[in-house]
């Protein structure tokens, strides 16, 4: 088991004993922080989740934002802290913890690792208690929960190779698309998305739009955005978006309600912590909240409010090293504050 005890440099400047990363399809970010909760350096980096970048980018990303972390904190050579905490998209089965723990303790960042996956992060950075459930819905949607007793439930999350009829923004942003070409083509209903896709993407038409991804004028990662302008046609009253969205909806709540359920918390007050871009939306917010409740009725739906994600991740860490109260409130101050 890891200790609180800093590594000591011949100096009485703190010297970080953790380090704590949140990697995702969009960006990673990294912290590094002393055992009285300081935080000692910060970066911000491009995407990490393996099974998108791919595990040579995965560990080249890290390396390079782990280094931006560490510079002028940490020694030049060797391991940058004690113990690290890797919490990433895409770490969805246990195979994918083992061949991601592979890579990060080969890279030698730190003595001692645990790599689990990005929304256990969110939902330590969100908790005001040590159980409740996270759920992630940007790029890709995931959810996670840990009961009283430490009893943790997860899914895989692979899209619809593991029941995934909706598995997040990416799907939304597709499916705004495919929405736009069925109205013109005659398969779908009419939808101002015929206008607001190509629109946004600053072509003329829907089917500009498909053949310019076709060709690979314009990038697949692209029609990601879309999740937006769905979200936003369907508060303005799209029927197509309007249902687009309430399938993604639904998808939320059947992971969180079977989480709950799973760990025997539907029936009192739980916390569930949402993190991703979606719920930034204030009317996807509100319909997950009431399709919770629904089976939940005590369920308090708590967004990050400016808690990053990493700040999560090092709070996992500040509990294995059995930090205390007092640096778990420096680190979520300095992280808040930044």
């Amino acid at each position: 088991m890891p200790t609180a005890n800093d590594h000591t440099n011949g100096t009485d400047a703190p010297v970080p004993v953790l380090l704590a990363v949140d990697g995702g399809a969009s960006k990673t970010d990294v912290v590094l922080v002393a055992s009285d909760g300081t935080v000692l350096g910060r970066a911000r980096g491009p995407a990490s989740n393996h099974q998108m970048v791919g595990m040579d980018a995965m560990v080249e990303h890290l390396a390079a934002t782990v280094a931006e972390a560490a510079a002028g904190v940490a020694a030049g050579t060797g391991p940058v802290a004690a113990f690290g905490v890797y919490c990433l998209a895409g770490v969805d089965l246990s195979i994918d913890e083992e061949k991601v723990g592979t890579a990060v303790r080969a890279a030698g960042w730190t003595d001692r690792c645990d790599v689990r996956n990005d929304a256990f992060a969110v939902l330590r950075a969100g908790a005001s208690g040590p159980f409740g459930v996270g759920v992630v819905c940007g790029t890709g949607l995931n959810c996670v929960g840990v009961g009283p007793g430490g009893t943790a439930v997860r899914f895989p999350s692979l899209g619809e190779l593991s029941g995934d009829f909706t598995p997040g923004g990416a799907w939304l942003g597709i499916r705004g698309l495919g929405l736009a070409l069925r109205a013109g083509d005659g398969r779908g209903a009419p939808t101002a998305l015929t206008r607001l896709v190509p629109e946004y993407l600053g072509l003329d038409s829907p089917e500009a739009v498909l053949e310019a991804v076709y060709t690979g004028e314009l990038p697949f990662g692209r029609l990601m955005e879309l999740a937006r302008v769905v979200l936003e046609a369907a508060e303005h009253g799209d029927d197509p978006s309007r249902m687009a969205v309430d399938q993604l909806v639904g998808e939320v709540v059947a992971m969180v309600v079977v989480a709950l359920e799973r760990l025997h918390l539907a029936t009192g007050t739980v916390e569930v912590v949402v993190g991703g871009g979606l719920f930034e939306n204030q009317r996807f917010f509100d319909l997950v909240l009431a399709g919770v409740r629904a089976h939940a009725p005590e369920a308090d739906l708590r967004p990050l409010s400016g808690s990053p994600p990493v700040l999560g991740a090092a709070l996992l860490g500040l509990d294995a090293l059995g930090a205390g109260p007092d640096a778990e409130e420096r680190l979520r101050r300095s992280l808040r504050e930044s």
